[in-house]
């Protein structure tokens, strides 16, 4: 009998190790929840984070290429006008000029002049080979007869099998008849302006890529030169593209790729731009960020199973509400416990230990949210947060005034005394914009040398006031290279300049670049509607 008792209890659990196992088991699910609800957390802002810069630098080159496009169609227009009597010119001298054309803007791979009648009078470089000849390509042909500025759909060229966009402006004498046109041709898979400016312009995340399209859904410039001339207008955005529609999603491409895109029109030729970041680039920051959690808790916890552990066996009933609070731990908003003394000793040393590692956590966490919105070498707040800022008081109908500020010439301070001593300028300029303005008045590192500062229930004459006492103080006032150092400051104000975030950053910008302009060391106010 007595041997069967003995049998019968060793097939119960005893007390102390259920208790161990069932802390162990809540430790773990609040570590796996913590982990859980932080990887949701941090994928959905890295996937929102990661569209806007797409976008950002989306709209960034589309601006670029829309930019590019009017100084190309400039160069032709004012070309036409010096060729407009192209029959009498010698043609040597035509030749020279469109050489000359050609590489001192290096917009164009080739530039050609055809007459009225379609005869091909000159055409750079010579190599060519058209000189002479009357046109074939249907581009060309709808050029001549359309006698109006022209901007063709990409093309493959029979004579040289190039792909090939062509752009033209008709060509008009003094009594108005029309002479022909003087069109430019950029080889897509040869060098070209797109690559001069693009070709080197890597994204700001690793595995992130760009590409243009055309209004007809063909890859103009990509990263992969052999598909170049690929129609890809089945892709969901670049069909939206092709809509006019621009903005960002998640997608999926033709080759079955899931893709983070922000894609944006180009308004002047029809284009679009697309840039793309793989979805597996926020899925390996998220596996880092979850290491990084795991690294920062295993002290903390370790400690704390450690002790449940060696306390187990005198515990009891009042372990069951620290279970309880473990356990809610990461589904709902839990208030931590006050630092009172229990009247168990056990129960007393656990509770001391939860609350150690749940501050520890949420020390960790707001630290990183601290890090999301300041500037690591200045201490300022960061440009999102400055935007963030912009936005709510624009919402609730805040006063304020923008200043913008550009360290002048800081480029030779970075290279006479080096990127070390660039670095202590910057943070002694904004050690003097800090103790210049007052304690409301928000302060960015808006990027490289150049701060913004946000002066809430001030007009532009009351910003210009403290604009400059930051300038005559940072003249005056020694600093780490020991030669005087100068800034130069544009205002905008909202609402009389503007009642956009964007836009009153752009107007500030405009009067900084006024005041460099002007000579630097100045402080300039916006003029009311841009002007």
């Amino acid at each position: 009998m007595l041997h069967e008792i003995k049998a019968n209890q060793r097939k119960k659990i005893s007390l102390a190790t259920l208790l161990t196992g069932l802390v162990c088991l809540s430790v773990l699910l609040t570590v796996s929840i913590l982990l859980v609800a932080s990887y949701q957390s941090k994928k959905r802002s890295l996937i929102d984070t990661t569209l806007t810069l797409n976008f950002s630098s989306a709209s960034k080159m589309s601006q670029t290429i829309n930019s590019l496009f009017k100084s190309m169609r400039s160069s032709l227009q004012y070309s036409s006008s010096i060729f407009s009597n192209v029959n009498a010119m010698n043609p040597d001298e035509v030749y020279a000029s469109l050489e000359l054309m050609r590489h001192s803007s290096n917009y164009f791979n080739s530039i050609s002049i055809v007459d009225e009648t379609g005869l091909v009078r000159n055409v750079s470089p010579s190599s060519i080979g058209t000189a002479g000849k009357y046109i074939t390509t249907e581009a060309a042909k709808a050029a001549l007869a359309s006698q109006k500025p022209y901007l063709s759909k990409p093309y493959i060229a029979a004579s040289t099998n190039r792909l090939i966009v062509f752009m033209s402006e008709p060509l008009f004498d003094k009594e108005g008849i029309y002479r022909g046109f003087i069109g430019g041709t950029l080889y897509l898979q040869e060098y070209n302006i797109l690559n001069m400016i693009f070709g080197s312009n890597p994204t700001d995340k690793v595995g992130s890529y760009f590409y243009i399209v055309g209004s007809d859904g063909h890859l103009l410039f990509h990263r992969d030169t052999t598909r170049l001339g690929e129609n890809i207008s089945a892709n969901q955005v670049v069909s939206k593209l092709i809509q006019g529609q621009s903005g960002y999603e998640q997608m999926v491409n033709l080759h079955g790729e899931s893709l983070l895109a922000g894609y944006v029109k180009v308004p002047e030729n029809g284009w679009g731009v697309v840039v793309v970041s793989p979805i597996s680039v926020v899925y390996e920051q998220l596996i880092r960020h979850i290491k990084s959690m795991l690294l920062y808790m295993m002290l903390p916890f370790s400690i704390f199973m450690l002790i449940v552990i060696g306390l187990a066996r005198r515990l009891a009933r009042p372990f069951i509400s620290l279970a309880d609070l473990v356990g809610k731990i990461g589904r709902e908003h839990v208030d931590l416990p006050e630092g009172k003394q229990h009247w168990n000793r056990e129960v007393d040393l656990l509770s001391t230990a939860v609350r150690y590692a749940l501050t520890a956590i949420k020390k960790q966490t707001d630290q990183l949210t601290l890090d999301a919105m300041t500037d690591p070498l200045t201490g300022l707040t960061n440009r999102r947060t400055l935007e963030a800022i912009m936005h709510k008081w624009i919402e609730e109908g805040t006063s304020f005034s923008v200043i913008i500020m550009d360290l002048d010439r800081f480029k030779s301070i970075n290279d006479t005394y080096g990127h070390q001593a660039g670095d202590e300028v910057l943070k002694h300029f904004a050690k003097i914009v800090t103790s210049t303005v007052r304690p409301s008045d928000v302060c960015c590192r808006f990027g490289g040398e150049e701060f913004i500062a946000l002066i809430p229930q001030a007009n532009a004459e009351e910003a210009y006031l403290v604009a400059e006492r930051i300038r005559i103080t940072l003249q005056n006032r020694d600093n780490p290279v020991g030669k005087p150092i100068t800034v130069s400051q544009g205002i905008a104000h909202y609402s009389s300049h503007s009642d956009s975030a964007e836009e009153l950053i752009h107007l500030a910008d405009q009067a900084l670049y006024k005041a460099k302009e002007s000579g630097r060391n100045r402080t300039i106010i916006a003029d009311i509607g841009g002007e």
